[in-house]
């Protein structure tokens, strides 16, 4: 909290319970605790998330470079058949 003295905080605590009122000031602590309580909730769902797919991540086995790479051979392939083609289209011009 920083430098909030013993007065700061009083003075607060006045200010809210006259904007607030005595019968609003529980239901609004409530509201403030169900809220505080579902970004925590969330915050902890996105961690678990988070965990799980590292841990799946882990657990692939290494075939996905060996995919990768195949992919990027088969590119490389079709790249030098279309040069091979647009070679042959400029020679019969």
């Amino acid at each position: 909290m920083g430098n909030l003295g013993f007065q700061e905080i009083l003075l607060i605590a006045v200010v809210v319970l006259v904007l607030f009122g005595g019968r609003k000031i529980p239901e609004f602590m409530r509201g403030l605790g169900r809220g505080v309580r579902e970004f925590n909730d969330a915050k902890d769902n996105v961690k678990k998330e988070l965990e799980a797919g590292l841990n799946e991540k882990e657990q692939q086995p290494a075939t996905t470079a060996t995919t990768s790479s195949n992919d990027y051979n088969e590119y490389l392939e079709w790249k030098k058949q279309q040069e091979l083609a647009a070679t042959k289209e400029a020679a019969v011009k």
